[in-house]
């Protein structure tokens, strides 16, 4: 796989996932509306929210570290096609 030479950005990579994966923190809008309603703790809330962005950040991590593992280099091969410009070609005989 092909690497580019510019690397991403951290924020506007983690910006563009917490965008993608914004149905996540459903549950910690639940919680705050049940702080408001019920009177529960609003750490609740910034639990709900943290566990959120942890789980991008690994998430992130992750990924990050997948790419850096497919982007080993080969080393070089012998060219052993008979049809190229570098190798001589005699036209079958023997």
């Amino acid at each position: 796989m092909r690497k580019t030479k510019r690397s991403g950005n951290f924020f506007l990579c983690l910006l563009f996932n917490m965008i993608l994966n914004i149905e996540w923190t459903i549950p910690a809008w639940i919680l705050l509306g049940l702080h408001f309603w019920l009177g529960w703790s609003i750490w609740w809330f910034w639990l709900a929210l943290g566990i959120w962005l942890v789980d991008i950040l690994l998430w992130m991590d992750i990924m990050s570290w997948a790419t850096k593992c497919g982007s080993e280099k080969d080393p070089p091969k012998k060219n052993l096609n008979p049809y190229s410009k570098g190798n001589k070609y005699d036209g079958g005989s023997t």
